[in-house]
């Protein structure tokens, strides 16, 4: 066929699909029950931003310095005049929403009242941030471990497990021995235990000797204050005649041998003259070794516990004595759970939201039976994008899921805050990414994300206290 043709050819079947785009109904045809339509073009980061997100800013503005940030002032009403909405949220990055849904105006006085004492007091008060995959690495908790620790006195990188599992940017570990990974969660390849899995929802099993080096982290900017520590608490659970512990600083050449010969649930701690920032810590005998606390001092720890793939529901599958009788060998004051995300692709109709729902007002219930005196913050999904169409837009049910998880958690006593808010709202992950704050999959964070999320976070606590101590009569400097 000579060229000519071909080229017409091409061209009258150019003309011919053109016409077809031009002519065939936005909202798809109908046949024989199927609905067939015509994806729009995509949007990209140079057709979408100049239509859609005209009116959204660059995210990436919002924290000038990501290593050192300070804790702006309050951008914010206060938090205890906030009443939920009623209708679905459809919020942009320039009225970024921090404020939490609260059960009543004075929920977390009790908690501030603690942080403010705990120096005083001796106290090493903990903040437990359990969530999915988003929160690995410490991501987000770093950031509210600073706030902490710089307002309320502390250090240390908090709980971390006996072998690490995922590497963490708050400490690094080196682990060896007969320790066998028992978890509630994570693929079929690791093992279970019916209930026993401590405060972290997994445990080591000891059976013989087994021993984890802790070192201060090297990531570059990371705060001081995590990069020592002078308090190490080792949660366990005893199951032969007698577990052999020591405890090892490797700065100062000095063993600090202890024995439990009790069986069940208990701790050892150990107190340093001076704060190290290499330890070794080892341990022989029969036993499930639940958590090691990595603290500096008096004041507030932030532990960060990520539990990746999951969705909130493995709190009961703890019994809640067991899990009552490990959270009192540490003194907790706020324990935080983050999810949703992990289940927003299932979530696709009023009936799988109401259930999903039931079963996170359920762990709520029982991480509160377990743990009476902390108070409860849940952290609902963030903004998710999926391709509908054959365009990017957030999950048509999650701005329900936020509001129904909103309900929830203050049904159940406790508090709510909400990351699809923090974002911007409707579509604003489009706009995370494009800012380079999100991933290829339109639903994690990067680590620059990560930390911008959690000085929102920190943010949010910041004017909660700032709340407090306005009703207390005071002002902060």
């Amino acid at each position: 066929m000579k060229p000519g043709r071909i080229a017409l050819f091409f061209a009258a079947v150019i003309a011919v699909l053109a016409l077809v785009c031009a002519l065939f109904p936005r909202d798809g045809i109908v046949v024989a029950s199927h609905e067939f339509y015509l994806p729009p073009v995509p949007p990209t980061e140079r057709t979408a931003s100049a239509t859609q997100f005209a009116d959204i800013p660059k995210v990436s503005e919002c924290s000038e310095n990501p290593e050192h940030p300070e804790i702006p002032e309050p951008m914010t009403p206060d938090s205890s005049n906030y009443q939920p909405p009623t209708t679905n949220h459809q919020l942009t990055s320039d009225t970024t929403d921090l404020r939490f849904w609260l059960p009543d105006s004075t929920f977390f006085d009790a908690f501030w009242a603690a942080a403010e004492q705990a120096r005083g007091q001796g106290r090493i008060l903990r903040v437990m941030h359990y969530g999915d995959s988003q929160i690995e690495m410490d991501r987000i908790t770093g950031r509210l471990r600073s706030y902490m620790q710089r307002t309320f006195g502390g250090g240390g990188p908090g709980m971390v497990p006996f072998r690490t599992i995922i590497p963490t940017y708050a400490v690094r570990q080196y682990a060896s021995g007969a320790l066998t990974h028992l978890s509630s969660f994570g693929d079929s390849t690791v093992s279970r235990s019916p209930g026993n899995y401590g405060p972290m929802m997994q445990c080591f099993r000891l059976s013989g000797s087994a021993s984890t080096t802790l070192r201060e982290t090297q990531k570059k900017g990371a705060d001081d204050r995590v990069k020592r520590f002078s308090t190490v608490r080792l949660v366990y659970n005893n199951r032969g005649t007698s577990l052999k512990t020591s405890l090892t600083d490797r700065l100062a050449r000095h063993s600090h041998p202890q024995q439990a010969d009790s069986a069940g649930i208990g701790s050892l701690v150990w107190t340093l003259d001076s704060a190290t920032s290499h330890l070794v810590v080892s341990a022989s005998g029969s036993a499930d070794l639940y958590a090691l606390t990595l603290d500096n001092g008096p004041g507030v720890a932030v532990d960060n516990i990520p539990m990746r793939g999951c969705s909130g529901q493995q709190f009961t599958l703890v019994p809640a004595d067991r899990l009552a009788q490990a959270y009192a060998q540490l003194d907790i004051g706020l324990i935080i759970l983050q999810f949703g995300g992990n289940s927003m692709p299932y979530l696709r109709d009023e009936k799988a939201i109401t259930k999903y729902c039931t079963s996170i007002g359920r762990q709520i219930d029982h991480v509160r039976r377990a743990c009476p005196q902390a108070k409860i913050l849940f952290i609902g999904p963030s903004d998710m994008s999926t391709r509908l169409r054959g365009q990017l837009q957030t999950y048509p049910w999650l701005p329900a899921v936020v509001d129904s998880l909103a309900t929830t958690a203050t049904c159940h006593g406790a508090a709510y805050w909400s990351i699809y808010h923090a974002m911007g709202g409707h579509n604003s992950m489009i706009q995370w990414k494009k800012d380079g704050l999100a991933g290829e999959d339109y639903v994690h964070f990067t680590s620059r994300g990560a930390d911008l999320m959690g000085d929102r976070l920190a943010q949010a606590l910041a004017d909660s206290y700032r709340s407090y101590t306005r009703r207390q009569g005071r002002r902060l400097d």
